[in-house]
């Protein structure tokens, strides 16, 4: 099953040197292990655009969604079993970015 790992960010700089060293080091033991789908990081809430296509015409709007202190930073896709080794991985992936993370499935896909 796949999962998304989200990274919490509320501070306003890029990682720093310490914490990209034990961000790739997860990313390669994610790799070795099978873990990995895809990951990347986001810029910042300011570089943000919102599209709402729903009318007539789509309407573009500079900036984030939502108005708030903390924001997604980047991401994991990853591969695991079940959900005890997914969350296994999101607190080891939380503690290499040094940063709070949330874990949720994708959807099944029907067939």
């Amino acid at each position: 099953m796949k999962y998304l790992i989200s990274v919490i960010d509320a501070q306003t700089g890029l990682a720093t040197t310490d914490e990209m060293a034990a961000i790739d080091s997860f990313n390669a033991r994610l790799l070795a292990d099978g873990h990995w789908v895809f990951a990347g990081g986001l810029g910042s809430p300011g570089t943000a655009t919102v599209i709402d296509n729903r009318g007539a015409e789509a309407v573009f709007t500079d900036g984030p969604f939502l108005e708030s202190k903390e924001y997604f930073a980047g991401f994991w896709i990853i591969e695991a079993p079940d959900p005890d080794v997914a969350r296994k991985l999101a607190a080891e992936g939380s503690k290499h970015c040094n940063r709070r993370v949330e874990l949720r499935p994708f959807l099944a896909d029907p067939e």
